[in-house]
C-alpha cells in the first residue's frame, strides 16, 4: 500500500484552512491595534510614537522600517535550516525579526508606556514567525512527500497527540506554572539532548541504531549510482507502507523495514506539545530527536516527518492568535518574507540529500547547542547570552 494516494487530499483541506487565515485578517481588528496606539503618549522619547515620523512595521509612526532585501535574505535561510532538519525554523525567524530587525527592543520600549501596544507588537512578532515556519512546514512537507522521505502515518500521529497537548495543557494549567522557573532547566535539557545525539554519530552509538543505519546507506549508495538525483529520491525505494493500522504501522525505506505502535507518537507528541505550550516554543527540535532516537529513523526521513507534524501544530496556532485573539500582522514584510521562505524550503530538500545522515545529525547538534546556551543563561542569568537578547 503506497502511501502517496492519500497525501494530497490532506494537504489541500490544510492549504485551505491556511489560506481562510489571510481571508480573516483582512479585516484583522485594525480598531484594537488603533485603540491601543491613540492611548500611547505622544512624543520623541523612548515608549512613545512621534506622531511626525514616517510609519513602519505594522504602521506605527517611528516603528522600525526593515530592508526588504535583508528580511527576503533572512528568511531563505530560515526556510532552508527548517527544510534542511526539520527544526529550528521558528528560534531563527524570531533572531531575525527581534534582534536583527530590531523590533523586539522596539516592543520593549512601550512596557511601561503603553502596555496594550508592547503585548500587540510582541504577539504580531510571534504570530509572523509562526507563519514563515508554517509555509516552509508546508512546501518541505509536500517535497519531501514528492521524493519518498515522509513517513504520513508517523507524521500523522505525532501531529494529533501535539495539537491535543497544545489545547488541553493551556487550559488545564493557565495560571498555574511560573514559566521563569523552567527555562534554565530546560536549556539544560536541550544540551542533554545535543548530547546525546551527538553520541548517536559516533561508531559506538551507530551500532544502536542498525536499521537506520543500513537505510541510509542504501539511500546514499543508490543516490551516488544516479546521474538523476530526483530520480533517486522519487523512485519505488523511497517509504512504503506495507501494514497500517492501529496496533502497529510498518513501512520501509530503501529496502529497509521500520515498525511503530501509533499510540507511542500520539503520547510523544502531547508530552511535546505540553513542554512546548509551558515555555512557548515550538516544539520541532523536540520532534527531532524523538524521530531519530525513539522512532529510530534515518535523518533523510526525519526533516520531512518533523515538517508535516509542525505544520499542522502551526496552522492551529496561527488561527488561535489572529481568528480568536485578533492579533495582527504586517503584510509587506511577510509578504517579501514568505517568497524569501519558499526559496530557502525548496533549495533544502533538494541540498540535503547530498549531506550525509551522521552530518545532517551533527548540524542540528549545533543548532541545539545554540538554543541550550540560549535557554540556560536566560533562565539562570536572567538574560541570554546568545541573539535574540
Amino acid at each position: 500500500m503506497r502511501q502517496r494516494k492519500n497525501f494530497h487530499p490532506v494537504l489541500s483541506v490544510l492549504l485551505a484552512l491556511f489560506l481562510t487565515l489571510a481571508v480573516f485578517v483582512a479585516s484583522s481588528h485594525a480598531v484594537t491595534l488603533a485603540d491601543a496606539i491613540a492611548k500611547t503618549p505622544k512624543g520623541v522619547e523612548r515608549g512613545m510614537i512621534n506622531p511626525d515620523a514616517p510609519p513602519g512595521f505594522l504602521n506605527i509612526r517611528g516603528a522600525p522600517e526593515v530592508d526588504y532585501l535583508w528580511a527576503f535574505l533572512w528568511a531563505v535561510w530560515v526556510g532552508w535550516i527548517f527544510s534542511t532538519v526539520g527544526a529550528f525554523g521558528g528560534i531563527m525567524a524570531g533572531v531575525g525579526h527581534i534582534t536583527i530587525f530590531g523590533l523586539g527592543d522596539y516592543a520593549g520600549s512601550f512596557k511601561n508606556t503603553s502596555p496594550a501596544l508592547n503585548r500587540l507588537i510582541t504577539d504580531s512578532i510571534r504570530v509572523s514567525n509562526q507563519w514563515l515556519v508554517s509555509l516552509s512546514a508546508l512546501i518541505s512537507s509536500i517535497n519531501y512527500y514528492r521524493m519518498g522521505r515522509l513517513v504520513l502515518p508517523l507524521g500523522t500521529a505525532l501531529a494529533l497527540g501535539s495539537v491535543t497537548g497544545s489545547i488541553l495543557v493551556p487550559v488545564i494549567t493557565a495560571g498555574r506554572i511560573r514559566l521563569s522557573e523552567y527555562i534554565g532547566y530546560f536549556g539544560l535539557c536541550v544540551f542533554v539532548i545535543g548530547g546525546f545525539l551527538f553520541y548517536e554519530t559516533t561508531s559506538r552509538g551507530q551500532t544502536r541504531k542498525k536499521n537506520a543505519r543500513a537505510a541510509a546507506k542504501a539511500f546514499e549508495e543508490a543516490r551516488g549510482r544516479r546521474k538523476n538525483r530526483e530520480a533517486a529520491d522519487a523512485s519505488e525505494h523511497g517509504v512504503k507502507i506495507v501494514q497500517w493500522g492501529l496496533s502497529r504501522v510498518k513501512f520501509t525505506f530503501y529496502g529497509v523495514e521500520f515498525s511503530f505502535a501509533p499510540v507511542i507518537p500520539l503520547a510523544g507528541g502531547f508530552f511535546i506539545a505540553a513542554l512546548a505550550s509551558f515555555l512557548g516554543i515550538g516544539g520541532g527540535f523536540l520532534f527531532v530527536p524523538f524521530l531519530t532516537s525513539i522512532a529510530g529513523l534515518p535523518m533523510f526521513l526525519v526533516a520531512g516527518t518533523s515538517a508535516l507534524t509542525v505544520l499542522i501544530g502551526m496552522v492551529v496556532s496561527i488561527f488561535s492568535y489572529m481568528v480568536i485573539k485578533g492579533i495582527v500582522i504586517y503584510w509587506p514584510l511577510i509578504g517579501i518574507e514568505l517568497f524569501g521562505i519558499f526559496a530557502g524550503s525548496m533549495i533544502g530538500p533538494r541540498t540535503s540529500r547530498y549531506i550525509p545522515d551522521i552530518w545532517l545529525k551533527r548540524l542540528f547538534v549545533v543548532l541545539a547547542l545554540y538554543v541550550g546556551i540560549r535557554y540556560t543563561s536566560k533562565g539562570f542569568f536572567g538574560h541570554s547570552i546568545v541573539p535574540p537578547f
